[in-house]
């Protein structure tokens, strides 16, 4: 780990801005559009039920294991056991793999609006054997590029993220203010009620989509130590930030419904058809296809950055045991090369449905709402371990703590986002009135039999985990439960083998949990046999090769160790 103490110090408005490219996206402004007025409460109930609360517990989760690998598998892991946290992760990648067709679609969108002709781009845009194309040939580019390692994708991320998103976002709004300030007519009523019709049940299911508008501000929570006086400069900057998004969301969308007649508006279309008549609007429709590039320049850069990222986290559990040796093979470079390989067939295979929905919008409404469910599901593990670390692990240091004593705002802000997490969940299955989705049937079968296979796949893949799955090379260190575990069965193996004393403890350092390492060919006496059994070791009667791990002032430093050490019945965690 590098010293967080020489560690560049990030100010609060630089990790507000920093939140705020990583979660603002403007592809899903259209679908809120809709709504008109009321679609400002939808973002406000939604930053306040879940973005603020993502953001602080997932920092203190980030602080409390900042010197662990694994994110949320860490995180659930340690609340819940091994089954659990591996399911929070594989729905984090799987939920990606389901992304990229949504948002390349958006993409392809955008493309086709780079010509001059508003009806041949129009019907290109509809086209779903365009967008099939285009999705593919764009994915798998990515994906065979990401092989080759880029070093340079970071900067194409940054201009990307800044000429794809945050300079239309604020062109859209300015345009807007510009159109009614001149005198134009606006299609949106600003006189209509703030808070919707909750007498019709239908209003509200397309706005569960909101919540994942802003998925993916727990990734802001790696940066908690990187704040000088973290415990009040964090909340800051997530308070900053989320104001910035609802901002950006709310504008944007009002720009949208100003322009756009809420029964024309497209999910796919919509925003380049808005920009579009602002530039006729002002008389500059040569802007058009520029706005359009930079929209699609925006689309693939992050596609092209995100390709090979959340199958990392997948990768690195795998090696540790849970995934089989095929998904750890890599090429010369260190590239996931089969893991990206088995995602590219994924999405392939999703992107055919095109020829099986009844539209491109139907489409791209079914996936995201799939997208959606699956990814509620790792934050619902995620608040409720949140919450359950607070009793399994009391005595560990978290540098950042929500609350400055007791459990009672942990159980307010987890419970928030647990309630609201599952509110948008539940919603997610129905389908919207607004949005033309085709057959019911296929909608209902699409969302509940994709969301069962995929909940289910990671238990069957636990379940078949092999001790010869564990890469020698692994440094996943063990979970706090099976470091609580080791002495005693130790102790018990040596006396029973009369064995030379072992070496490993596990030690305890101002309130935080030593993590104690063990070679992975570490052999061990019959009695410790299950240990060895789970973690690719063999059972001897040998002194086991281990070496113990301190933690000073909140910061644990661990060697290589197996992520099966403990028994094979000890899969749940301990208190």
């Amino acid at each position: 780990m590098a010293n967080i103490k020489n560690a560049v110090k990030l100010g609060v408005f630089t990790l507000a801005i920093m939140n705020v490219t990583a979660v603002v996206s403007l592809r899903g402004l259209p679908a809120e559009a809709v709504y008109g007025m009321s679609s400002a409460f939808y973002y406000l109930f939604a930053a306040i039920v879940f973005l603020i609360p993502t953001s602080l517990v997932a920092a203190e989760l980030a602080a409390m294991f900042q010197d662990k690998q694994g994110g949320v598998f860490r995180w659930v892991g340690e609340a819940y056991g091994k089954k659990l946290g591996f399911l929070a992760i594989w729905v984090q990648w799987i939920e990606s793999t389901i992304w990229y067709p949504t948002v390349l679609t958006f993409g392809a969108v955008s493309i086709a609006f780079i010509g001059m002709n508003d009806v041949h781009d129009m019907s290109l845009a509809n086209n779903k054997y365009y967008t099939l194309v285009v999705v593919l040939i764009i994915y798998w580019l990515a994906t065979f590029i990401s092989l080759k390692g880029m070093s340079w994708v970071g900067k194409v991320a940054k201009i990307g993220g800044m000429v794809g998103t945050i300079i239309p976002a604020a062109l859209l709004i300015i345009l807007g203010i510009i159109y009614l300030a001149s005198g134009g007519h606006s299609n949106m009523d600003f006189n209509s009620s703030f808070f919707p019709d909750f007498t019709n049940f239908d209003n509200v299911v397309l706005a569960a989509s909101i919540f994942l508008f802003y998925a993916g501000m727990e990734m802001g929570g790696i940066h908690v130590k990187d704040v000088e006086n973290p415990s009040k400069n964090y909340p800051k900057a997530v308070f900053i930030g989320a104001l910035i998004t609802v901002l950006i969301f709310v504008l944007g969308t009002f720009a949208l419904g100003v322009i756009i007649p809420a029964k024309d508006i497209n999910l796919t279309q919509s925003l380049l058809v808005g920009f579009d008549n602002y530039f006729k609007y002002i008389h500059a429709s040569w802007l058009s296809p520029i706005i359009a590039v930079a929209l699609a320049f925006g689309v693939l850069a992050g596609v092209l950055t995100w390709v090979a990222g959340p199958s990392k986290g997948i990768f690195a559990v795998g090696k540790a045991g849970y995934m089989p040796p095929f998904f750890q093979k890599t090429n010369k470079l260190g590239v996931q090369k089969n893991i990206l390989f088995v995602q590219g067939i994924a999405v392939t295979v999703l992107s055919l449905l095109f020829v099986v929905m009844p539209s491109v919008q139907s489409f791209y409404q079914i996936l995201s709402q799939l997208t959606v469910i699956l990814y509620l599901i790792m934050y619902l593990l995620m608040f409720s371990g949140a919450i359950a670390l607070r009793y399994k692990m009391k005595k560990l240091n978290r540098p950042f703590r929500i609350g400055k004593s007791g459990n009672g705002l942990m159980w307010f802000v987890g419970g928030l986002g647990f309630c609201g997490s599952l509110l948008a969940f539940i919603l997610s299955f129905i389908p919207p009135s607004q949005i033309s989705t085709g057959s019911n049937t296929v909608w209902f079968s699409v969302l509940i039999i994709g969301a069962i296979i995929v909940v289910v796949a990671p238990f069957i893949i636990y379940a078949s985990k092999k001790p010869s799955w564990v890469d020698p090379n692994s440094n996943f260190e063990p979970f706090h439960w099976e470091v609580q575990a080791q002495p005693a069965t130790v102790n018990v193996s040596a006396s029973n083998a009369n064995a030379a004393r072992p070496t490993a403890t596990s030690a305890h350092t101002g309130g935080a949990t030593g993590a104690s390492t063990a070679k992975p060919g570490a052999t061990v006496s019959n009695v410790a046999a299950p240990d060895a059994a789970s973690s690719g070791a063999t059972a001897s009667g040998a002194t086991p090769s281990s070496s113990s791990s301190a933690t000073s002032g909140g910061n644990s430093t661990s060697g290589k160790a197996s992520p099966g050490t403990g028994d094979k019945d000890k899969d749940a965690p301990k208190s």
